[in-house]
């Protein structure tokens, strides 16, 4: 079974762009030479984005494969397929790195458990409810990583597959 999604890196010093692609070719298995534009949400960096297909386990082998490096804002995301549902992951220099598992809308879907983990927080006074409630939705991600989603409005997208 494949799904397909896309891999954004939103911001990369010039040193790195190469150790990127390095580190997509390990996961996908072919090459990949992506197509570098400046981002103007940060001079003297620089975003790409791919489009991929893959095994439903492709998003987290590829955004562990770029874990790690402190100065890299990317996100994966994978649409859900019969046998997975869909991921996001973002990762920004501050904040690491966040999962959340999609529906098929795109919506994220938050597993009971961790409702439950952080209303018990909330009562026991380690945080507001509302708060806690953004955070498992990503939105302290969504606020750092938006503005360079903007700058990339316009850029190339490159196939790394056709779906057929």
């Amino acid at each position: 079974m494949t799904t397909r999604g896309v891999l954004y890196v939103h911001s990369a010093p010039r040193a790195l762009c190469p150790h990127v692609e390095w580190a997509v070719t390990g996961v996908l298995g072919d090459r990949v030479s992506l197509d570098w534009t400046p981002q103007p949400a940060s001079p003297g960096t620089w975003r790409a984005e791919l489009s991929w297909q893959g095994s439903p386990s492709t998003a987290s082998r590829l955004a562990s494969a770029l874990r790690g490096w402190d100065l890299l804002r990317y996100e994966v995301t994978a649409e859900p397929c019969p046998t997975a549902e869909g991921e996001r992951y973002s990762s920004t220099p501050a904040l690491g790195i966040f999962h959340a598992v999609t529906g098929i809308h795109g919506d994220i879907l938050i597993p009971e458990d961790r409702l439950r983990a952080a209303v018990t927080r909330s009562h026991e006074g380690e945080g507001r409810l509302e708060d806690e409630l953004q955070r498992l939705l990503g939105k302290p991600w969504d606020d750092e990583l938006e503005p360079f989603r903007y700058a990339g409005e316009g850029a190339p997208v490159r196939w790394l597959h056709q779906v057929v």
